[in-house]
């Protein structure tokens, strides 16, 4: 391992304790969009030792405005090879994988059970492959955060955290809600959503 002198700013924080704890951490974020190419970073800036990343999107000029890995030189590149080297260029001794495929059935199965991962983060737009993802992750008991919708909100004080059965006034949490009960899913899954 090099030299850590890079977080010392986080060990500030959180001590050699939480430092130790964030290098022996594996982190999963699915979805390098808007919301997933920031998780990232900053997940990779914190001192995390070991990520995989997952998105099999390329760069469109419409991404510019809002995603990390937008650029106008690189469109038609995928977002996890754009990401893979950027977050290494943060950290080169983050144990990364970055895996650019579409987050089917099989695959979140495979993914989710070769890993041992400390956290999940749902970073996904799509209903059904984010959906794959959740029932996945929470029927192997691993811990969760999901991103929910805040496109066209403009007040980052209404940002709020909580079950995704306790969200409200956001239309892709009350889609995710319904479909997770008919999973016999009615609490645990952490959201992050906008008023």
């Amino acid at each position: 391992m090099s030299d850590l002198a890079w977080l010392g700013r986080t060990k500030l924080l959180v001590g050699d304790e939480g430092i130790e704890k964030l290098q022996n951490a594996h982190v999963l974020v699915v979805g390098l969009g808007g919301v997933g190419s920031f998780a990232a970073e900053f997940i990779a800036r914190s001192g995390v030792g070991k990520m995989t990343i997952v998105d099999c999107d390329v760069i469109d000029p419409s991404n510019r405005n809002r995603q990390l890995p937008a650029l106008s030189t690189n469109h038609g590149v995928l977002k996890a090879e754009i990401m893979e080297e950027r977050l290494l260029a943060i950290n080169p001794d983050l144990n990364l994988t970055a895996i650019a495929e579409f987050l089917s059935p099989e695959a979140a199965e495979k993914i989710l059970s070769e890993n041992h991962f400390d956290y999940v983060m749902d970073c996904i737009d799509s209903i059904t492959p984010k959906l794959t993802l959740l029932t996945t992750a929470y029927k192997k008991g691993l811990r969760i955060v999901s991103s929910m919708g805040a496109g066209g909100k403009v007040d980052p004080t209404k940002l709020r955290v909580a079950d995704v059965f306790e969200t409200r006034q956001c239309y892709l949490a009350s889609l995710v809600r319904k479909r997770l009960r008919k999973e016999g899913i009615h609490a645990g899954i952490k959201a992050v959503f906008s008023l």
